[in-house]
């Protein structure tokens, strides 16, 4: 699974939306890479066992000719509690690590494969994200 080598603070607070506004990516929203991309339609957090689950998918694909680009990387800690735990008691230990993703994100690109298989290696890697994402090809 994905996580940084060291990160400045343990324990993150958590990120504040403001509804009034529109949420949505600047960087990273075109494919750069490969031939086809999964392209995220709403916003959400995606961890990093998850990350991996959608990769093994796209590389069983893709197999040995195709190439696969994460555009994603799970910087941001996550907390949790131990279940039964009462409220209150501070906050909870860093249990793994998230990546924040807004609407226009590339989070995977794969190349060196057929349109067909690129299409359907990609939609089975979107079942296993917590998000809505398109599958796109450069234009």
């Amino acid at each position: 699974m994905l996580l940084p080598k060291k990160v400045k603070h343990r324990k993150w607070q958590t990120a504040r939306r403001n509804s009034g506004k529109a949420w949505v990516e600047t960087r990273g929203t075109t494919v750069a890479f490969g031939s086809h991309g999964l392209k995220a339609v709403s916003s959400g957090r995606i961890r990093s066992n998850q990350i991996e689950a959608a990769r093994k998918v796209v590389s069983r694909a893709a197999s040995k000719v195709g190439k696969i680009w994460i555009r994603v990387f799970p910087d941001m800690p996550y907390t949790g509690k131990p279940a039964e735990v009462g409220m209150g008691k501070g906050k909870g230990d860093p249990q793994g690590y998230q990546v924040q993703v807004k609407p226009g994100r590339m989070l995977f690109e794969i190349d060196g494969v057929t349109d067909a298989v690129a299409r359907e290696a990609l939609r089975k890697a979107s079942a296993k994200l917590p998000l809505k994402t398109k599958v796109v090809a450069r234009d």
